[in-house]
């Protein structure tokens, strides 16, 4: 890259202007890709790896790395990203722990708790994007329907007259929809781990076990709420959208080990899936080629107008109800919906205090800046031309009411009337 930009630093003051203002990341963004492509085979910001292993699940929400890879994308910064398909996030932490695989589009949750040795062995983690805003749910099932649940006002009064022991599942124990479901739970006063019974259970594996009767409601990512509907078991009683606007989802997460190890890679990689995170979000044409690609047997393997109607924002709750809804999955939003903001990561860490996943309060801004990669982010969203926010932080309201800001996480995760 070096030989490359020092012509031009020599040709004029103008150009030598230029480069100190916009930064070598930035003027290599600026590079025709074939002239690029000879810098980094010479120069010290050649990806160090080239082929590298990015595993997902079976989620909508994998979009943007299987995108990067079909859309050739990954070419485009000299690296090659092979979509690795897994069971479980079970098998995503051990295959990225033992480095069978590189990298991975993984639950925020799962990574916090990794770095906090909780949800597995304790391995310093490093997020390096996030993938996605919304577009999880809560489905109930039909019974319960028919019990006169539309939503969870009504929950506990069911609760009370079965008494029987009600279940729900979540994908992973410290993971997003383990938060979320817990969250909706303690909002009509239910105690999610002391008042009902809490299963984890495969994203892809949700709908077959609501069919055989194993759970009464289940917090996972689409389509497999789209799918419940469609399969005639199951209602939408709320999206994770309603519970949060725009909260976080996946991440692109891998270990601080391979970061150190593979800087430019790393950087590759989250700057090819930034540029497919906004091809994504540019038009309806992109998101139903999107869908198009990612419902094949090799990614989610599912129809792919269940896929697309929730991706487009058009959504049924399976019980009467249709709407548009503007706060459906985002994978770009303007690099808002990428930035790995150290308050999202920090409220993870209040909810795993708050349901005593951790024992003790932890240095919440110290562990956010040590897992959330921020400085590597800026370089890859400048390479890739992403607008990058002005704060690390940001605020927002759930539906109970409470304003997260992440200013006072210890008081944050001590004030909510419901945990353990």
């Amino acid at each position: 890259m070096k030989k490359v930009i020092s012509k031009q630093s020599s040709s004029s003051p103008s150009k030598r202007s230029l480069i100190k203002s916009v930064g070598a990341v930035g003027i290599y963004s600026l590079i025709d890709p074939v002239i690029k492509a000879g810098a980094w085979a010479a120069g010290s910001d050649a990806p160090e790896k080239t082929d590298v292993k990015v595993s997902f699940i079976a989620l909508t929400d994998c979009s943007s790395v299987v995108m990067a890879n079909q859309l050739g994308l990954d070419k485009k910064y000299g690296i090659k990203i092979i979509p690795t398909k897994e069971a479980s996030w079970a098998a995503i932490r051990d295959k990225l722990i033992n480095g069978e695989n590189d990298l991975s589009h993984i639950l925020y949750g799962l990574v916090y708790g990794l770095q906090m040795g909780i949800g597995g062995q304790q391995k310093d983690m490093s997020i390096l994007m996030t993938l996605n805003n919304n577009g999880q749910a809560i489905t109930l099932s039909k019974a319960l329907y028919q019990k006169g649940l539309t939503d969870g006002s009504k929950l506990r009064e069911v609760m009370d007259k079965e008494k029987r022991d009600f279940t729900f599942a979540h994908t992973f124990p410290t993971g997003t929809h383990a938060m979320w479901l817990y969250y909706w739970l303690a909002n009509y006063g239910i105690n999610p781990l002391k008042e009902v019974k809490v299963i984890t259970v495969p994203p892809p594996q949700m709908v077959a076990n609501m069919r055989s009767g194993n759970m009464d409601g289940y917090c996972v990512g689409e389509p497999w709420n789209a799918r419940a509907i469609a399969d005639g078991i199951g209602f939408t009683a709320i999206t994770t959208q309603e519970i949060w606007p725009d909260h976080p989802e996946k991440v692109l997460g891998t270990t601080a080990d391979f970061v150190k190890k593979y800087p430019n890679t790393a950087r590759a990689v989250t700057s090819a899936i930034l540029e497919a995170s906004k091809f994504i979000d540019s038009s309806a044409k992109s998101r139903h080629e999107t869908a198009t690609v990612v419902s094949a047997p090799s990614f989610v393997n599912t129809d792919m107008n269940i896929i697309q109607d929730r991706m487009m924002g058009r959504y049924t709750n399976g019980i009467g109800k249709t709407w548009d809804d503007p706060n459906a999955m985002k994978f770009y939003n303007e690099g808002k919906a990428n930035f790995p903001y150290l308050s999202d990561g920090m409220w993870f860490l209040t909810q795993h205090k708050r349901w005593g996943l951790l024992k003790e309060h932890p240095n919440y801004l110290e562990v956010a800046k040590k897992v959330n990669n921020i400085e590597l982010y800026k370089q890859a969203a400048t390479a890739a031309n992403v607008p990058i926010p002005k704060s690390d932080m940001r605020s927002s309201k759930l539906f109970d009411g409470k304003v997260w800001n992440g200013q006072d996480p210890k008081a944050y995760a001590d004030s909510f009337k419901v945990r353990v």
